[in-house]
């Protein structure tokens, strides 16, 4: 790995509840051109300390985007434009496992996509990568969110298999009892393919999950409800901002490139070769190969 040391900017995606962090300074409410089209809103631009923060809600402010219809490149491909180096995202999920009740916090470290209305890669004709996603969280954010939790004496649950389905309906019993059976922990709607992409824009990324309800296949739990999801997020959202204060101080400071690894998946990950890659592509794709082209 390089020893070229750069300074970290937090984006943070905030999910159903999360519209706005507290304790930013210097706030400004930017709008961030992509060619994937718009993103869900504005970044809102801010510092916490002396450490760079962006926020970006996933749904707009208002919760205007539905899950299949958020426009997740042009949400990671702005976020990467402005600055961001990591991706902190906080996500409304169900519980799959009966000891994660409502208003338990998961550290997830694993996916499974059932997504299928959804454009998954920045890449394609004229500009093929395939990049690993076998550990799609990157471990250096995990162990700092999994401290951060520690500190403010916060139950949180250190690695689970989030079920991304498309959307908007929630599960049918017969979906429910099938994601458990495949050892699944929780299930959402927007965390796909919005890690994949991270990844592909060698982002550090990682997941906090924040349990609103049991899904459907609970025998003692009425069928979820968007007005159990609205109570249990408010209780959510304030440790959810709690934890966002506490662990940007730790990821602040100048550092090298990730040791994970996710800052470079791009070295192997392209496959088209150079004097065949179309060169619409390569402006379109500008912010995501930045670092790659400027190798040489």
């Amino acid at each position: 790995m390089t020893s070229e040391q750069q300074h970290p900017v937090i984006g943070i995606i905030g999910g159903s509840g999360l519209y706005d962090i507290d304790g930013l300074t210097d706030l400004e409410w930017r709008p961030v051109d992509s060619p994937f089209g718009e993103p869900s809103d504005a970044i809102l631009f801010g510092r916490l300390q002396d450490q760079k923060v962006l926020f970006l809600p996933r749904h707009g402010r208002g919760h205007r985007v539905p899950p299949t219809q958020v426009n997740y490149r042009a949400n990671i491909d702005a976020l990467k434009r402005a600055g961001a180096t990591e991706i902190l995202s906080l996500s409304a999920v169900g519980s799959l496992k009966e000891e994660l009740p409502p208003g338990s916090f998961v550290l997830v470290d694993q996916f499974i996509d059932r997504t299928f209305a959804r454009e998954k890669s920045f890449f394609g004709p004229g500009m093929v990568a395939h990049v690993s996603v076998a550990d799609p969280v990157c471990g250096r954010l995990g162990e700092r969110l999994a401290a951060a939790a520690a500190a403010l004496d916060m139950p949180m649950t250190l690695g689970g298999t989030y079920l991304a389905m498309e959307g908007p309906q929630f599960s049918s019993k017969a979906e429910s009892a099938l994601y458990r059976s495949w050892g699944c922990d929780v299930i959402g709607m927007t965390n796909m393919p919005e890690a994949k992409l991270a990844r592909e824009a060698e982002l550090c990324y990682a997941t906090v999950a924040m349990v609103t309800d049991y899904d459907c296949w609970h025998p003692h739990h009425d069928d979820v409800t968007v007005q159990q999801i609205i109570e249990t997020l408010m209780a959510n959202a304030a440790k959810a901002k709690a934890l966002v204060a506490e662990v940007i101080p730790r990821l602040a400071g100048p550092r090298p490139y990730c040791e994970v690894g996710c800052q470079q998946v791009l070295d192997t990950a392209l496959i088209t070769a150079p004097e065949a890659r179309d060169p619409e592509m390569a402006i379109k794709l500008h912010a995501i190969l930045e670092r790659v082209q400027s190798k040489g």
